[in-house]
């Protein structure tokens, strides 16, 4: 660790640590930039290890003073997407997002759908997701309020000749080629546009049934008939909009969702109770951040434009509802905006709509990758460079650990073929050697029973060698797989274990842990593989702890065997259901004896123990 430098000033502002080839590796703010740094230059063990490994590779540090924190917090994100720092979050943009554009710069404006940079003086509307229901949005609404959808091109040329087109004959162009609206008319469909697109449909659909009332009284019924029309048309166009609250609300609502090293935000813009719009962040985590330091990271991103901020914004919980969101978002506002972490209710249930969509971004940019070869190739090559192997591992099997307090322990193998997961090569170990809570020697075990198919004959089993053997843990693991290997005299196992919070792989014969690039496609496969065994060692073992429980609750019952429990489970479906069967429907069971039947019925149904109370007396 470097000296620290004096002369750090006490204003807001931003610091950038520096390596020794000059390379900015982190960015962040502080109110203080005194009291922040203050706490880098600490001793080893008083830090976090996100923070150690930063120092220690760290050589320099500089800083930036600004006028305020919220100055601070916008120039923090500039700066992070100007260098992409190794340490800080690294955020996927939204630009292939499609948006409806009007130019307002014209007399007679065309909206147009655009994946492109926002330019001034041009109204947006969005961004949306699936642009074939917005293509179909925009053709209900030229029929109700008809803007011209033509080039400049075909609009000169119909100016020219003096001739409209056919999509004024059939209703869904105003004919401003020929004069046949002026542009103040003009300007009132676009005002038109404008509102529907901001979920204000209540006053667009009094309009037009104000229009329809006018035209039959006066019995011009073509006119009634065209604005009937026009209302249909709108109610099919805003059929596309979801209505979420039905108290007219104008609010955003901002969700988080993590997946190891992935995460998600997502901005639902709420207006008139109805979703308009809908923006996704896609997001490399450099650590553990949580869900409130990922939205205050992309806050400037998400709001940059003062007419874009509504006065309630919706947040995941108190912590995320910090006062700089709040001091930032009023600001750019230049009115008091309210931040608020719903715990029930109807803002809730739209917050919960808006993770399980950031849950669902997630999962669908995991099976993008999964179903991409050319990524998966460069997964295995990358973790094979990475590691030191001889070539890419192509099979490659992750051991995990489960238990109880040392009671219940199981132990599970995943297998990855070409970074896609083997689930028939999967497999479930019951520990039988180790007592009590001893991870260690539990994974020693395991491994070691895996290992005595090392040698046998490759077409009579599936326990076909891996490439590679991924321990679930630190260096204790990895040393306990090591002895596996070398009881059954096995030399050639190439092994890697993973530590569970730093995400670092520790290689045999070194202490020196290997950390993966942040958001790269190496380290994305890594985590997977991790969090498959996991998932496979959990659900295996609570499958026994159930098990164990169901056995201990009747193994009292006269008559009852482990073959006849069996049976019942799979008769009833679990104990709870069980306790609640009547006398005559366990008697009806033809293969349990009736005498049977009795003695269980008796057993659950009989009172519990009465409990002690604080004084020594027994409840009655």
């Amino acid at each position: 660790m470097f000296a620290r430098p004096s002369g750090i000033p006490r204003e807001s502002g931003c610091y950038l640590f520096r390596n020794e080839h000059d390379t900015v590796i982190y960015v962040g703010k502080a109110l203080s930039l005194q009291q922040r740094l203050s706490n880098y230059f600490q001793r080893g063990d008083a830090l976090d290890f996100k923070t150690q490994a930063l120092m220690a590779e760290a050589t320099s540090v500089e800083w930036i003073v600004t006028p305020s924190e919220i100055d601070a917090l916008i120039l923090e994100n500039e700066l992070i997407k100007q260098n992409q720092p190794r340490y800080n979050m690294r955020l996927k943009d939204d630009k292939s997002f499609p948006y409806v554009a009007i130019d307002s710069r014209t007399d007679f404006p065309a909206p147009l759908i655009t994946r492109g940079k926002h330019v001034k003086g041009v109204r947006y509307f969005g961004p949306f997701v699936d642009v074939r229901a917005l293509r179909a949005t925009i053709d209900e609404l030229l029929q109700a309020f008809p803007l011209r959808s033509c080039t400049k091109h075909k609009f000169n040329y119909q100016q020219r000749i003096g001739r409209p087109c056919l999509l004024y004959d059939i209703g869904k162009c105003s004919g401003p080629c020929v004069q046949a609206v002026d542009a103040a008319d003009y300007q009132k469909l676009v005002q038109s546009w404008a509102k529907f697109f901001e979920g204000d449909v209540r006053q667009l659909r009094t309009l037009l049934q104000g229009q329809m009332k006018a035209a039959s009284e006066k019995k011009h019924y073509e006119a009634a008939a065209k604005a009937r029309d026009g209302l249909a048309a709108l109610e099919r166009a805003a059929g596309n909009q979801s209505v979420v609250l039905d108290d007219h609300s104008n609010l955003d609502v901002l969700a988080v969702d993590t997946d190891g090293g992935r995460a998600a935000v997502v901005r639902f813009r709420v207006r008139h109770g109805r979703i308009i719009g809908r923006t996704v962040h896609l997001i490399d985590r450099s650590m553990d951040e949580g869900g409130a330091e990922i939205l205050e990271s992309v806050l400037p991103d998400l709001y940059s434009d003062p007419g874009s901020v509504p006065p309630v914004v919706v947040v995941p919980d108190a912590e995320s509802a910090s006062p700089l969101m709040r001091a930032y978002l009023s600001t750019l506002r230049d009115k008091n905006v309210d931040v608020v972490a719903p715990q029930r209710g109807r803002r809730r249930r739209v917050l919960d709509l808006a993770t399980n969509d950031a849950r669902a971004v997630i999962s669908r940019d995991s099976l993008r990758r999964q179903s991409d070869h050319n990524v998966r190739s460069r997964a295995l090559q990358e973790l094979g460079e990475a590691l030191g192997l001889k070539q890419p591992p192509f099979r490659i099997e992750c051991f995990d650990m489960s238990h109880l307090q040392g009671t219940n322990y199981v132990g599970s193998m995943v297998v990855f073929e070409d970074g896609i997961s083997k689930k028939g090569d999967y497999r479930r170990f019951n520990v039988k050697e180790i007592l009590g809570n001893d991870d260690v020697g539990a994974m020693q075990e395991v491994v070691r029973r895996r290992l005595t198919y090392w040698g046998d004959d490759q077409a009579a089993t599936k326990f076909h060698r891996p490439d590679l053997i991924i321990i679930d843990g630190g260096l204790p693991q990895l040393h306990a797989a090591q002895k596996a290997a070398k009881s059954l005299g096995l030399a050639d196992v190439e092994f890697a274990a993973l530590a569970k919070r730093e995400e670092l792989l520790y290689r045999p014969g070194s202490s020196i842990p290997i950390a993966l690039e942040r958001g790269s496609e190496s380290l994305y496969l890594v985590q997977r593989i991790r969090d498959e065994a996991h998932r496979f060692a959990i659900t295996f073992h609570r499958s026994k702890r159930a098990k164990s429980m169901i056995a201990s609750t009747l193994e009292a019952v006269e008559g009852l065997g482990p073959a006849r429990r069996e049976r019942l489970m799979v008769q009833f479906g679990s104990l709870d259901a069980l306790r609640h069967a009547t006398l005559d429907e366990l008697e009806a069971l033809a293969w349990l004896p009736n005498e049977v039947a009795r003695n269980i019925y008796d057993h659950l149904q009989a009172p519990s123990e009465p409990r002690p109370t604080k004084g020594g007396a027994r409840d009655e």
